[in-house]
């Protein structure tokens, strides 16, 4: 009999510990390695409440004063370790006002998504006012081109080229003069000669 209810105590028991590790042991475990194997990839967890968020500095683009150039201005943003996360984070901040910096770019323009692939290539993709609301015309056009397909090449060296998408589809040019259909890579030529010649703002 005795030993009829210890075998029945040891069966509960590890039933028990069975039952635990089942429902709250494994799922914490999964949850820990889960979170230490997205780190190692690369892709950014949000820090605990109330950590400094790490920043860099990176080379934004303005048009100048006379409005026949482009200027350069540092600005901090927001660090990742994710190449597409950190162009995210640099087009968002070009895209951001900087008064009394004039931008190339539509205010009414939105990012919605940015994507790297493997061989340097990014694409950027835009909402549809940055077509509808441009102001038109072809130096202004090519300002807004390559705003921002040099704030990228110049601050990740993980990107080569970069092509516009708006409303996540391929066109042609953004107002009919700067040829979208391929990725394009850095060009400083639009550059004033004072600002390339000496340091960004």
């Amino acid at each position: 009999m005795n030993r009829a209810l210890t075998i029945r105590a040891g069966v509960a028991v590890f039933a028990a510990v069975a039952a635990w590790v089942l429902f709250f042991g494994l799922p914490k475990w999964y949850a820990a390695r889960r979170t230490a194997t997205i780190t190692a990839a690369g892709t950014a967890v949000a820090p605990p409440p109330g950590t400094p968020v790490r920043k860099i500095t990176a080379t934004l683009f303005y048009v100048s004063e006379d409005g026949t150039s482009l200027v350069q201005a540092q600005r901090e943003v927001p660090f990742s370790p994710s190449v597409a996360a950190q162009a995210r984070a640099i087009i968002e901040a070009q895209l951001a006002p900087a008064p009394p910096l004039l931008s190339a770019i539509p205010p009414e323009a939105k990012l919605r998504e940015v994507f790297v692939t493997e061989r340097g290539d990014a694409f950027v993709d835009l909402s549809g006012e940055v077509a509808s609301k441009h102001s038109g015309g072809s130096l202004d056009e090519i300002f807004t081109v390559y705003t921002i397909v040099d704030a990228l090449t110049v601050n990740l060296p993980a990107i080569a080229r970069v092509q516009l998408l708006v409303d996540g589809k391929e066109v042609d040019t953004l107002v009919g003069h700067v040829d979208l259909r391929h990725p394009l890579a850095k060009n400083l030529g639009w550059l004033s000669p004072a600002d390339a010649n000496g340091k960004p703002q």
